[in-house]
């Protein structure tokens, strides 16, 4: 991405840039910042620079600075890369929204960020930024992945070699929980009270879990900073959700042409948004709520509901989809087969799992749901959903499975599902055509699907014995084990289609 960016840019030296001097000359249709930028100052540090982060925080926060708040814009800092960085900074850390229905485009120009950063050579710059007192909320975006957690149990994966090098090293952390910790420790020390910590990653019970492994981290480096932590620290729970593929090059040029100018990394996203906040916040927060944010005082249903009908219907689609060769969410709803998969998947396994949501009817949601996965204009990559599955499948699957066991019923689809993912390992389409498998596992499990790759039973069994995915009392279930096996025989024999037309058939 880094290098297509550079690339793209070199082709059209002569284009002008986005940036604060070329705003006013940007066409009427585009939206730009009704604020002036120049009289905000940060009250937000935000890690991980990613798409969704730019697509939903920075544009509820960019309705804030638009209201009148001055004292709430956001540093951008990136754990993994300076490359978003460094296409953002030469624009002012402006970027182009380009908000995508059916063949309807609507363009924004954002402006909450005030300044992007990069750990791997500014990391005394972030936490001398987090320790200052006007910084009152520090916000995540770092996918599972990046809290170094153990995916069945959700806590910390005390031998990650993250966490095993920042225990060595604490005052110069390189994963989230060791920078978490020592700038939480440095603003102690400064004499400030903390900051509060907003996850927005898709995590059951997202800020409690998040606390959990960073009070776990701060035990195994310092007993009394984590008693500091555990008992002054806001983690709030939120839910978010709004669908952000990944940025495409025809998408640059798209904007580029709307804007006569260049942007080197504009974000896609769909019309929808929605975020669900537990109301914690010690030092003060932005009135999101005045841009369209849920203040509550329980977020768990909300993020029962998000997690397993969206993100388990997502994954349940990406990973059929990308042994068939469906390249899109949009696509594969399309497909004769797998929206009815889908509707039962929602209906036997998913639904039956959910609390009630206050305010909510949750068959119009999934209603809502499919419509918006129909959407021409989001282009979602199905190989892009596929990542991370070892950290996907326990949230968005495994429980309401368990859950499903617990209450006496099984769960029909979930083994279809969870079957389809370990065909996904095999790294080969139907076509033979080869893709990646992304996964911080990746290595074992290929390694795993390669060596049992023409064994159904011998596959699932080797996966199965992988507790950090897998939890015992699941693998326990004869009739679970048995309905992965089945699907995954079918899969591997007669593929997706002839798998999908059996099960419809005789689940």
């Amino acid at each position: 991405m880094p290098d297509a960016n550079t690339a793209l840019l070199a082709a059209r030296p002569s284009q002008t840039r986005l940036s604060t001097d070329t705003l006013r000359r940007l066409p009427p249709a585009v939206e730009r910042p009704a604020y002036d930028r120049a009289a905000v100052t940060p009250g937000i540090v935000h890690i991980g620079l990613g798409a969704f982060c730019r697509a939903h925080l920075a544009t509820y926060t960019d309705d804030v600075l638009a209201a009148g708040e001055k004292d709430w814009g956001i540093v951008g800092v990136d754990p993994l890369s300076p490359a978003i960085r460094d296409a953002l900074k030469p624009q002012d850390c402006l970027y182009t929204l380009l908000v995508r229905e059916g063949t309807r485009d609507r363009l924004r120009v954002v402006g909450s960020f005030l300044d992007a950063m990069a750990t791997g050579d500014q990391l005394e710059e972030v936490l001398a930024l987090t320790a200052k007192p006007e910084i009152r909320i520090v916000t995540l975006t770092v996918t599972e992945k990046g809290y170094c957690q153990d995916a069945a149990t959700g806590s910390l994966d005390e031998a990650h070699p993250l966490i095993r090098a920042d225990l060595a090293a604490p005052t110069a952390p390189r994963s989230v929980p060791g920078l978490l910790c020592e700038a939480i420790r440095r603003r102690r020390a400064a004499g400030q009270p903390p900051f509060t910590v907003l996850v927005c990653d898709n995590l059951a019970q997202n800020g409690i879990k998040v606390k959990g492994i960073v009070v776990r981290y701060a035990e195994l480096r310092d007993p009394e900073l984590a008693a500091y932590i555990a008992e002054n620290v806001s983690f709030p729970c939120t839910m978010v959700d709004r669908i952000t593929p990944a940025t495409q090059d025809a998408d640059r040029a798209t904007v580029d042409a709307a804007l006569d100018c260049a942007d080197a990394w504009p974000v896609v996203t769909e019309p929808f948004k929605q975020w669900v906040i537990e109301d914690r916040f010690p030092l003060g927060r932005p009135a999101w709520e005045k841009a369209g944010a849920i203040l509550v005082d329980d977020v768990h249903p909300f993020e029962l509901m998000k997690l397993r009908c969206l993100n388990g219907a997502h994954s349940l689609l990406a990973y059929l989809s990308v042994i068939s060769g469906i390249e899109t969410i949009a696509d594969a709803m399309t497909d004769p087969q797998l929206p009815a998969i889908m509707h039962r998947l929602w209906a036997s396994d998913l639904i039956p799992t959910l609390p009630p949501v206050p305010g909510t009817d949750i068959p119009a949601y999934t209603a809502a749901l499919e419509a918006r996965f129909r959407n021409p204009g989001i282009r979602h990559r199905t190989i892009q959903i596929s990542s991370d599955g070892s950290q996907k499948l326990p949230p968005r699957l495994l429980e309401p499975a368990r859950e499903l066991f617990a209450a006496g019923k099984a769960p029909a689809v979930i083994p279809l599902a969870v079957a389809a993912w370990m065909r996904f390992l095999l790294e080969k389409d139907e076509a033979g055509n080869a893709y990646v498998v992304a996964d911080p596992m990746a290595a074992g499990l290929t390694r795993i699907a390669r060596v049992h790759a023409g064994d159904p039973g011998a596959l699932a069994a080797a996966l199965f014995a992988i507790e950090d995915i897998f939890a015992p009392e699941l693998v326990a279930e004869a009739g679970f084990r048995d309905a992965v096996v089945r699907h995954l025989d079918r899969l591997m024999t007669v593929g997706v289609a002839g798998t999908l037309t059996a099960f419809l058939a005789n689940p």
